[in-house]
């Protein structure tokens, strides 16, 4: 009989921490990490994911790489490349280090390509943490400034198709208006172009553009509106090719300000997944007093409906995981 009572009183004592809003320890809340972070890109080599992000305020003369297995514990790594210094050329604007996207090529090597000073350059390393170097030979940037000088030539994201084809999308608009998004097929050395680059802007886009590939269609995500204020979102597109046509997708924008005031202006996001889950990795504007944004690193579930668009995404953080 008294081990009756106890019992029920352990699962009465459960029940009253459920409803006081505890969460399990292994819940992964946001923002995941101290400091300020922003436009995440995400790789995982022998169970240790590596994140590459934007340091704020409003970059770094270096970029931010967070080495975690289980997304609750980091460590701060120092990478070699891309640099402020390292990464100028004739053509190049004041801007500092922003917007990483890396990913492993179908040559086993990670490739990286960045923004800095308005420019995209691209990157080369056999490990996740270096030592890195300008992939290309003549140490210039990829997509110079005045490449298409009527728009912001940042935030570049590059995808490998299931058939091992790369391509590179890239893009946003001066002055915050007018975003358009490009995309180039790559070689197999990753820094040539086959081909001229081509437009493929989708509806209500402005710029981080991210390509996901599921059951045969093409997801192109990016974020719309001001990565300053409230206005910053993710939308979506579908296509069936990694150029278009484009329409946006049902739900969209999936990931916008709450009305609870918690979540805002997210954006510039990457996606991964893990253990059968996608989940996507972004960043929100931390709420202070000052004339500058700082931005810290969230992350959610992002799941797909009956008919395979992409459902809303509610801010809450997840479940643990490895």
């Amino acid at each position: 009989m008294l081990i009756m009572k106890y019992t029920l009183f352990i699962i009465l004592l459960s029940i009253a921490s459920l409803c006081q809003g505890q969460t399990p320890k292994d819940f992964i809340t946001n923002p995941i990490v101290n400091g300020y972070y922003a436009d995440p890109t995400i790789v995982k080599a022998d169970g240790t994911y590596y994140i590459y992000a934007t340091i704020d305020p409003w970059g770094g003369k270096q970029l931010g790489v967070l080495e975690t297995k289980d997304f609750k514990h980091f460590q701060i790594k120092h990478i070699d490349w891309p640099t402020k210094e390292a990464c100028t050329s004739p053509t190049s604007k004041n801007s500092m280090v922003w917007a990483p996207s890396v990913v492993k090529g179908p040559d086993g090597k990670y490739h990286m390509y960045v923004s800095v000073g308005s420019e995209i350059w691209a990157g080369v390393s056999n490990t996740p943490l270096g030592p890195w170097k300008n992939a290309k030979a003549d140490h210039s940037p990829l997509i110079k400034s005045n490449r298409f000088p009527e728009y912001h030539m940042i935030d570049a994201e590059c995808f490998v198709d299931d058939d091992g084809q790369v391509y590179l999308y890239w893009g946003s608009g001066l002055n915050w208006v007018n975003g358009h998004c490009f995309v180039a097929k790559l070689k197999k050395d990753m820094v040539t172009f086959d081909g001229e680059p081509r437009d493929v802007t989708p509806p209500h886009y402005f710029e981080a553009p991210y390509m996901l590939k599921r059951n045969g269609l093409y997801y192109l995500m990016y974020s719309h509106g001001k990565a300053i204020d409230s206005t910053y979102q993710v939308r979506y597109s579908v296509g069936k090719t990694p150029y278009g046509p484009w329409k946006e997708g049902k739900n969209s924008p999936i990931l916008s300000t709450t009305p609870d005031g918690k979540t805002i202006g997210p954006g510039h996001h990457t996606v991964f997944k893990a253990n059968g889950q996608y989940y996507i990795l972004y960043h929100r504007i931390h709420p202070q007093n000052k004339d500058y944004v700082l931005r810290q690193l969230c992350i959610d579930s992002l799941n797909f409906d009956k008919e395979g668009y992409i459902e809303k995404i509610h801010p809450q953080g997840v479940a643990g995981f490895r």
